[in-house]
């Protein structure tokens, strides 16, 4: 199985690939539109504000062939903010739209929790995943993964799919449910970092190659 990793400067690369190659998947990481195209499985990865994670995949012409490989049907992953960038738009410093690959849109995490006391955001650390019944899409690939197993978290935003059937698992933070996962055909993004989530996250990562053919 061979992984095609998405660089476009908003990534953690590096720890990225060394957890696929773990998995003994080989991995090309690349910024060229005409690599995604052929790709067995595509991995967009991401740190960093919504707006920008967008000019860059525009900057390099990605946008168009990422919507035109998935509607191929060629697996692709997203991680963190390339998570949300599967989803239709942003509220993230204006209004911003995405790939538009998952119906719905992300928002800010709310500065309160439950009870309405204030919470850090960003939320940063780790945060238990729970897998949700009746998940549509790649939900197998959190197969590997036990309720409440925790894996690790860095972000302000979350998405908030348009489709009950689309959200695969949540976190909890604050008291409240955050989608940790989502998941439309062959297309599946985590919020979490699972290449950063020791075993649970590899398992995860394991998953998704096993469902992408490897």
């Amino acid at each position: 199985m061979r992984v095609t990793v998405l660089d476009y400067g908003l990534s953690n690369l590096l720890s990225v690939r060394r957890a696929f190659e773990r998995l003994g998947a080989g991995v090309e990481v690349t910024g060229e539109a005409s690599r995604i195209a052929g790709a067995q499985a595509l991995v967009l990865p991401g740190v960093g504000a919504f707006g920008d994670g967008m000019r860059g995949l525009a900057g390099l012409g990605l946008v168009e062939p990422l919507r035109a490989a998935a509607a191929a049907d060629i697996p692709l992953l997203g991680i963190c903010l390339g998570m949300q960038m599967l989803f239709e738009e942003s509220d993230e410093f204006g209004r911003h739209a995405g790939l538009g690959l998952i119906p719905g849109r992300v928002e800010r995490l709310d500065p309160l929790d439950i009870d309405g006391a204030p919470q850090r955001v960003p939320h940063v650390g780790w945060a238990p995943l729970l897998p949700l019944a009746g998940a549509a899409g790649f939900s197998g690939a959190l197969a590997g993964c036990l309720p409440g197993q925790e894996c690790y978290f860095v972000h302000s935003y979350a998405a908030k799919p348009a489709q009950s059937a689309h959200r695969l698992a949540d976190t909890l933070y604050g008291g409240r449910a955050v989608c940790a996962a989502a998941g439309r055909g062959r297309v599946l993004g985590c919020q979490f970092h699972p290449e950063k989530s020791g075993p649970v996250g590899l398992a995860i990562l394991e998953g998704f190659l096993r469902l992408a053919g490897g």
